[in-house]
């Protein structure tokens, strides 16, 4: 069970920003939510694990009263319930927390089919100098970990630890990608959850369901989690 005794100084108004540790500015947004700021996307995905548990080297779990802890590109929002938990108590645990730069050999692994030979492959290899099978290996050999949702229901941006995959967007993005479309842009791969329009390279498709409102987690993939594609 997580445990709160900071000091007095600690439990003083929310008041303005601070900067803490490791580069983090702490911005209280209302009366029931911090917005943490962090210098990169490397120190957002450590961050959350260490605030989530999803890390070898994890902080103390989550007090009672945290309703979501949400990562984005260079922030985590931290929404909780000021009945349950008073604000100060919420920074506190903010700013005592450690970045876990690993995640746990048990954490959550998700496994995802591809078929190769989407209509931005050939363009792909050619801009990164490489043979379209090189590609592909490179992909499926890489692994990828869930660093923050958005755009659509979802749809998760996901990083490797290397840029050999590392491509621009399309110079005219395309009105309609469909389903299931697997594609790069910038650091970033990602799978399309549902039609719509969008820039990214596209180098295979997948079967699998990214979105799935029936059920209660409703998200294939959630920050934080472990992506392999493999061949299908």
């Amino acid at each position: 069970m997580w445990r709160l005794n900071p000091s007095p100084e600690v439990l003083g108004s929310p008041g303005a920003g601070s900067h803490v540790a490791g580069g983090r500015i702490l911005l209280p947004c209302g009366d029931s939510a911090f917005l943490v700021e962090l210098p990169d996307l490397n120190a957002v995905v450590a961050y959350y694990r260490g605030l989530t548990g999803a890390g070898a080297a994890a902080s103390l779990s989550a007090p009672s009263g945290i309703i979501d802890v949400v990562p984005a590109a260079r922030t985590v929002l931290v929404t909780f319930d000021p009945g349950a938990i008073r604000p100060a108590e919420v920074r506190y645990w903010l700013e005592s927390a450690e970045p876990a730069r690993a995640r746990v050999s048990s954490g959550r692994e998700v496994i995802i089919e591809v078929s190769y030979g989407g209509p931005d492959l050939a363009e792909t290899a050619q801009f990164l100098s490489m043979s379209e099978a090189e590609v592909v290996n490179l992909h499926t050999n890489s692994e990828w970990t869930a660093a923050f949702s958005g755009f659509a229901p979802g749809f998760v941006y996901l990083v490797t630890t290397h840029e050999r995959l590392r491509v621009p967007r399309r110079n005219t993005p395309r009105t309609a990608v469909p389903a299931g479309a697997v594609g790069l842009a910038g650091e970033f791969s990602g799978v399309y959850p549902r039609s719509s329009p969008g820039g990214w390279q596209l180098i295979g498709t997948t079967t699998a369901a990214l979105w799935d409102a029936s059920k209660a987690d409703p998200a294939l993939i959630r920050p934080g989690d472990v992506v392999r594609f493999v061949e299908a």
